[in-house]
């Protein structure tokens, strides 16, 4: 699908981080000051922060990022400790360079990934359901949510990691989830409190039945809409959802009401 939201990034204003001579990630100038504490490790350059070549191989690399992560969060530099592990790569499937504690993936700038299920009601009407985000969460609290989604941790596919989250965030057991279709990705770059998000999002469609209530299991979700078109329009108008979810949702209503999205449609 190609790249969906590319807004406050600004690649003259950051530096690329390489790792085993590979641009994984993007630093602004804050945090790559950040970073001299460790010349042992970081290669602190004008147009550049590299991680040191004598860190030659995954196992060292993640140890001593494991370090420089868990110092920098005592700092309160990186916040929302999630004891959750991302991959860093130059792209999906390819082989990891290291892995990095989650609540660092914005601040490195690193190539995240993310799947996003539109829960399609089986109704007449064209509707979604639509999940709000605790406020406990650390990221975008309280904002509307596609109605499963969730980070794609080390060691997991989408499908995999979306099967999982079904059953967390709404209850969806796990023979409503054959039903997932696949839908294709969308990308996000920008920047963010937290440093850059550059995230891949793997969408899926699922119809759920008319009498489905979603239920939430582990309290990330704070409630459940069942939202029409125009209600959906609204929420995303407000800025009351989050910009991933936004994206995913506007792809699942281009293809649920094309007539809605035509040129010469004023709503």
């Amino acid at each position: 699908m190609g790249l969906a939201a590319r807004n406050r990034f600004d690649a003259l204003t950051l530096r690329p981080w390489i790792v085993a001579g590979q641009a994984v990630g993007w630093l602004d100038a804050e945090r790559a000051a950040l970073l001299t504490r460790w010349p042992q490790w970081f290669e602190i350059g004008a147009d550049r922060v590299g991680l040191c070549d004598t860190l030659n191989n995954a196992a060292a690399r993640t140890a001593a990022l494991e370090e420089v992560i868990a110092r920098l969060a005592d700092e309160g530099h990186i916040r929302g400790w999630r004891d959750e592990r991302f991959t860093v790569d130059t792209g999906w499937g390819t082989p990891p360079l290291a892995l990095i504690e989650r609540a660092a993936a914005r601040f490195f700038g690193i190539r995240t990934y993310a799947a996003h299920m539109n829960g399609i009601i089986d109704a007449p009407e064209a509707m979604l359901w639509l999940a709000r985000r605790a406020e406990s969460k650390p990221i975008d609290p309280g904002m509307w949510d596609s109605l499963v989604a969730g980070g794609i941790g080390h060691g997991f596919d989408a499908r995999g990691a979306l099967e999982k989250e079904c059953w967390e965030e709404a209850g969806i057991r796990a023979g409503l989830t054959t039903g997932l279709v696949e839908r294709g990705t969308l990308d996000v770059l920008r920047a963010v409190p937290e440093g850059i998000q550059n995230e891949t999002l793997f969408v899926f469609d699922l119809t759920l039945p008319a009498d489905f209530l979603p239920v939430n299991q582990d309290g990330e979700v704070a409630g459940h809409l069942r939202a029409n078109v125009d209600t959906a329009l609204d929420i995303m108008a407000d800025c009351a959802m989050t910009v991933d979810a936004t994206l995913v949702t506007l792809d699942a209503l281009q293809r649920l009401v094309p007539q809605r999205f035509a040129p010469d449609n004023n709503r």
